[in-house]
C-alpha cells in the first residue's frame, strides 16, 4: 500500500512538472541576440541538451514571457525539423549554425500540429521564443545568437544587451 502511494505521488509530481506548474527556475542561463545593426537583446533561456529535454521542448506550456526562450543544442550540425505536437502556444523557431548565426526563422509556428518545420541548412542549435517575437525585435537571418555553450559569448555580452531599447 505504501509503495502504491509513493508511486501515485511520483506520478502527480511528474504531471505537474510536465505541465509547467512545478518548474522551479528553469530559465537559468542567459543568451544574447546580436543583430546586424549592433543592437542586442538578452533572453533568459532554458536549455534542452539531452534527448529527453529536446523531445519535451516547449510541449504543454500555456505561456512564455517575451524575454524567455529555449535553446536546443545538438552534438552535430545537421538538417533539423521541428514540429509543434502538444505545444499550445505559437513559437518562433530559429535555426542556428555552429557559430550561432541564424540560418532561418520559422515565424509563428502553428501550435498542436505535426507539420515539420525544417532548417534551410545544417543547424547545430535551435532557439525557440514566443511567436512573433523575432519580427517584433527585428531579428533576421544572419544575426548571431550568443551563448556560452555555443562558445561565442563575449565577456561583456549580457552587460551590453539593450533589450531592444
Amino acid at each position: 500500500m505504501k509503495a502504491r502511494s509513493i508511486m501515485a505521488a511520483f506520478f502527480v509530481l511528474s504531471l505537474l512538472t510536465v505541465s509547467g506548474t512545478v518548474r522551479g527556475d528553469a530559465y537559468n542561463t542567459e543568451l544574447v541576440v546580436e543583430k546586424a545593426d549592433g543592437s542586442k537583446y538578452a533572453f533568459a533561456t532554458e536549455l534542452a541538451l539531452t534527448t529527453a529535454q529536446r523531445n519535451m521542448g516547449m510541449m504543454f506550456r500555456k505561456k512564455i514571457a517575451p524575454n524567455q526562450g529555449m535553446l536546443f543544442i545538438f552534438k552535430d550540425s545537421d538538417f533539423r525539423r521541428f514540429w509543434m505536437r502538444n505545444t499550445y502556444i505559437p513559437l518562433d523557431i530559429i535555426y542556428l549554425k555552429a557559430d550561432g548565426s541564424i540560418i532561418n526563422i520559422v515565424a509563428n509556428a502553428e501550435p498542436r500540429t505535426d507539420t515539420g518545420r525544417p532548417s534551410e541548412g545544417k543547424a547545430k542549435a535551435v532557439f525557440e521564443i514566443a511567436g512573433g517575437r523575432a519580427e517584433e525585435l527585428g531579428i533576421k537571418v544572419g544575426d548571431v545568437i550568443r551563448h556560452a555553450l555555443l562558445g561565442n559569448m563575449k565577456a561583456a555580452g549580457s552587460a551590453a544587451a539593450d533589450n531592444g531599447r
